[in-house]
């Protein structure tokens, strides 16, 4: 949808709302209520308007992201319909790059008179994105507009027949296409509904995950290795992600901080990856700086971490050596049947740091080395299936290192692998937080339980609360740990936050921050609650710019954008509107019991 398409609801917003809620939801998709679930789930409204339909939806119990380009008209739509099972997202057709970068798929897109408004050039990206956004097994309806063309808003000519091509095209199902007369009573105007259903993968994401893992001819567990780490990060720093229209990059550094994570035991303990590995020869990115790196546990190298020198130069020259030695081995190795590679990665070069200064692993300093793309309907299936397709990898790891301990003459015990290549994730840790609310509280700061207002003044009687429950989703970044009192966090426990409550609460919330890490006494610990924030919450930021295409991608980005970019500070609003996604997420994907809110007292 171009500005010009966008203006006129901008321009005319109180009309055309007071139009859209005097015809209701009922009468205007009389002919596809039928196909509307009874079992609520999560809605995308794209184009919602005055937000009648995003009402009715949340009414019946839906999950509702509606989405309106239309500024003037969006706030109007909210006013009019507030409603706490409603986010607001300003996004538009054709590339949807905000919802995507969400990270949540959604079980019904809803798209009521707006593909008249995507140029003809511009459907079949659209269409791709609509698709990739929805649910395996998900439902996406779209009505038509036929009849004159206004003059006051620009409109396109739509069919059925090329909405059903672009659907045969991207593997959905037609299950129905009804016809009706104008809701409004214009004579001249009729709609067409058309109900398209996608069946589980048929992106084709699943085959290609298990021909890398089973299929492909491998030398060494890098395939494996560097196939596992994009999962990780689908699933755990998403955030960093930047989307294009058929694929996300990733920085080059962040994926190879993950990869010496998954590697450090591995390589300690002696266990070969390759049929020449044997101690310390044999593995391209093993030198010296791994050696030096000095990390008691492999969940110290994530982002958001600081090391001081001499450690934090080791480690950015052991980056440097497992990013050179990912783009030259398995992404340059791992190719579709067309030879291309399925992970084009472009290694820029070593970080250099000043002598004596201090690491910080952000985001500027993770873009530095180079980037990584990854397609676009593999990296959704990584997000939604990185649990079940973690054990099958591991399982064919565990082969390869039992074949090359043969050929080398030696036996490793099972267990012993298991244990190396268990993925570690952080200890529950909550004495760090503990200690900046006892400091607080000599100094006789206001702090309250973020959940039920009540001021705190005893740290005998507060608990640090997981804002998402550990047992859950195990995140001991400083933005999920707030303050409670003891009573309160027992009652919540495992229990997943309401979005009615995470918004209530909100105000609470940002306080808590604000005293507690953004303070500008600790300059490292604000640094440390923007940069954890930034890589594992997904946070709206500003895309950055294009560069001069590199070999074997799509594009490239100007790396000066993300050093400005990553010293920017990020508002407390956006991190609370990415909370809320990520609530989402987590009830989406694991069902959670939900929790309301404290319960009176007696």
């Amino acid at each position: 949808m171009s500005a010009d398409s966008v203006q006129p609801y901008n321009d005319g917003f109180e009309a055309f709302a007071k139009g859209w809620e005097q015809v209701a939801f009922e009468a205007a998709h009389s002919a596809v209520l039928a196909h509307l679930s009874a079992k609520p789930g999560l809605v995308f409204d794209i184009g919602a308007g005055s937000g009648r339909d995003a009402a009715w939806f949340a009414g019946k119990g839906w999950s509702v992201v509606a989405v309106e380009p239309a500024d003037r008209l969006r706030w109007h739509a909210q006013a009019l319909h507030p409603s706490p099972s409603i986010a607001w997202e300003a996004d538009r057709l054709p590339g949807l790059e905000k919802l995507l970068k969400r990270g949540v798929l959604a079980d019904l897109i809803w798209l009521s008179a707006v593909w008249m408004h995507v140029a003809p050039a511009d459907r079949r990206r659209a269409f791709r994105k609509l698709v990739t956004l929805l649910k395996p097994g998900g439902r996406l309806i779209i009505s038509l507009r036929h009849g004159p063309l206004p003059f006051d808003r620009p409109m396109h000519t739509v069919t059925s027949d090329e909405v059903e091509r672009l659907a045969v095209e991207h593997g959905l199902n037609v299950r129905a296409v009804t016809r009706s007369p104008d809701a409004a009573g214009r004579a001249d105007i009729t709609w067409t509904g058309i109900v398209l259903d996608l069946p589980d993968d048929a992106t084709g994401a699943l085959p290609l995950v298990r021909g890398i893992i089973l299929q492909d001819a491998k030398s060494a567990t890098y395939k494996l290795a560097l196939l596992r780490v994009i999962a990780r990060i689908a699933d755990q720093s998403a955030s960093f992600a930047r989307y294009a229209d058929d694929h996300v990059e990733l920085p080059l550094g962040l994926v190879a901080l993950y990869w010496l994570r998954m590697f450090k035991r591995l390589v300690e303990e002696d266990i070969p990856q390759a049929p020449s590995h044997r101690g310390r020869a044999g593995l391209g990115f093993v030198k010296e700086a791994f050696w030096a790196m000095d990390v008691a546990s492999p969940f110290e190298l994530r982002p958001g971490a600081t090391f001081a020198a001499p450690r934090g130069h080791a480690i950015a020259a052991a980056i440097g050596d497992a990013a050179s030695t990912i783009a030259t081995m398995p992404a340059h190795f791992l190719t579709f049947a067309d030879k291309s590679p399925i992970f084009p990665t472009r290694y820029a070069g070593r970080f250099r740091l000043a002598p004596g200064a201090a690491l910080a692993i952000d985001s500027g300093f993770l873009w530095s080395y180079g980037r990584t793309s990854v397609p676009l309907h593999l990296w959704i299936a990584l997000r939604r299936l990185s649990a079940w397709i973690e054990p099958m990898l591991l399982a064919e790891w565990t082969k390869l290192i039992e074949a090359y301990a043969r050929r080398q003459g030696r036996e490793v015990p099972l267990q012993t692998i298991g244990s190396a290549l268990r993925w570690i994730d952080p200890q529950r840790d909550t004495l760090e937080v503990r200690r900046i609310i006892a400091h607080l509280l000599d100094e006789k700061k206001p702090i309250f339980c973020v959940w039920s207002g009540d001021r705190i003044t005893d740290l005998a009687k507060v608990d640090v609360d997981h804002c998402f429950p550990f047992a859950a989703w195990p995140c001991d970044d400083l933005w999920n740990l707030m303050p409670s009192t003891k009573r309160i966090n027992n009652e919540k426990r495992d229990k997943l936050v309401t979005l009615d409550l995470l918004q209530r609460a909100e105000s609470r919330i940002g306080d808590w921050w604000t005293i507690a890490y953004r303070d500008g006494r600790f300059t490292q610990r604000m640094t440390r609650f923007e940069e954890e924030a930034r890589g594992t919450l997904p946070i709206e930021e500003p895309s950055p710019p294009f560069g001069t295409a590199g070999p074997g991608l799509a594009f490239a980005y100007d790396n000066r954008f993300f050093t400005e970019h990553a010293t920017a500070t990020l508002p407390s609003d956006a991190i609370l509107d990415a909370m809320c996604y990520q609530r989402l997420r987590l009830h989406q994907d694991q069902q959670l019991t939900e929790w309301e809110g404290p319960r009176r007292k007696a």
